[in-house]
């Protein structure tokens, strides 16, 4: 039996101390976050939010005695480089290590974080390739599967705005894009929804005509269309929908939480579009929220726009809490702690399954609107059976 575990208090008056190297007492926390390139939008919210978290716990004495660094070596979403920097973040004495939002990009800096026998975190990988089966037994993401967010989707879709029919379009860009239609396909079929046509997207095409030619050749329109892409893409695909004034609501994972496409929508095309993310940056999304808002807003002095930054935030409280439990960075002892107890998180509660069955999150998600351009939350969601990976 796993037991309650509260996140460590927030306080107020943080300021600012990231470095790029460690002196011999301090507890190294090496990072591979992508601050440039595709992954970035992802990415470098949560190197923000870890940054608060760095800075609240060497502000509150450290983490078993020790002052913390947080050490990031730009992964410039390139698998390569990231692999690369995890080792020299190694060589450095890294004793944790926070990985990239996705197993295409982060998968390298896990693997080799399990070669030195260290426990690594994505901060919100959500494909469950990114799992201890693949990756090994120190290997953990702080987010929800995509078993999860495509049963989210389609459990909204289906079950409570009765769309039946949906059109799928899956961009073959990186393992997320695919697992995501993937879950979603089966579980909207599994629950009683009709998939009209499964179509595909390259990303960095631009050009999305092909796609619609064969949705207009149905001769059916879809109740909703389901799109898994990501970066600018998505964007892209909607807005030529709406241009030729196919309306049908949009709906898709957490890629859609990025302010840049909120922004390139507008109010024009910014409707009737949902997706399954993380958190809400507002106080609805739980009791620790409003504190950390303040806190974020004092080292920044603007008021965080994305989930991303609380999962960076999540991802360095959690490795503080397993380490304080164990009392030891001791990569098998933190590991057995994460799986231990049950965390809660400003993205939720969250508990894990042994290695053997990969490390699965246990987590929910939530579920947000695009209302001329602006979000809107929608609550927390934690859908019925949803598909094995």
């Amino acid at each position: 039996m796993k037991n309650s575990l509260l996140t460590i208090a927030l306080l107020s008056g943080l300021s600012t101390a990231t470095a790029s190297t460690a002196i011999a007492e301090d507890l190294l926390i090496g990072g591979t976050l992508s601050l440039t390139g595709v992954q970035a939008p992802l990415d470098e919210p949560g190197f923000r939010g870890a940054q608060v978290a760095v800075k609240y716990l060497n502000d509150n004495g450290g983490l078993l005695g020790r002052q913390v660094v947080f050490s990031n070596i730009d992964g410039k979403s390139d698998p390569v480089t990231v692999g690369n920097a995890a080792v020299q973040l190694f060589d450095r004495g890294a004793e944790l290590m926070v990985a990239p939002c996705d197993f295409d990009f982060g998968g390298p800096a896990g693997r080799e974080a399990q070669s030195s026998g260290i426990v690594g975190i994505s901060t919100c990988a959500s494909d469950p390739l990114y799992s201890s089966w693949s990756l090994g037994d120190k290997q953990f993401t702080l987010s929800m599967w995509n078993t999860t967010m495509g049963a989210t989707a389609a459990e909204y879709a289906y079950n409570e705005r009765e769309w039946k029919t949906a059109y799928v379009v899956t961009d073959q860009f990186i393992a997320y894009t695919k697992s995501l239609s993937k879950y979603f396909v089966e579980h909207f079929d599994a629950i009683g929804g009709e998939i009209l046509l499964e179509d595909t997207y390259t990303n960095g095409d631009n050009d999305f005509s092909a796609q619609i030619s064969r949705l207009q050749a149905l001769g059916q329109k879809p109740d909703v269309i389901f799109i898994s892409s990501y970066g600018t893409d998505v964007g892209v695909i909607v807005r030529a929908l709406r241009e030729i004034g196919i309306d049908s609501p949009v709906i898709g994972g957490d890629a859609y939480d990025d302010p840049a496409l909120h922004e390139n929508l507008g109010e024009t095309f910014g409707n009737d579009i949902y997706f399954v993310t993380h958190t809400w940056m507002g106080p609805e999304a739980g009791p620790e929220m409003p504190t950390f808002l303040q806190l974020y807003e004092e080292m920044y002095g603007v008021e965080p726009d994305t989930s991303f930054v609380a999962t960076g935030w999540d991802t360095i409280m959690l490795m503080a809490k397993a380490v304080e439990i164990a009392g030891t960075t001791d990569g098998t002892a933190v590991a057995a702690a994460l799986e231990e107890n049950t965390f809660e998180l400003l993205t939720g509660s969250l508990g894990y399954s042994d290695a053997a069955s990969g490390h699965a999150p246990d987590k929910a998600a939530m579920l947000v609107e695009l209302k001329g351009g602006q979000p809107v939350p929608l609550g927390w969601r934690l859908p019925a059976n949803p598909p094995a990976p």
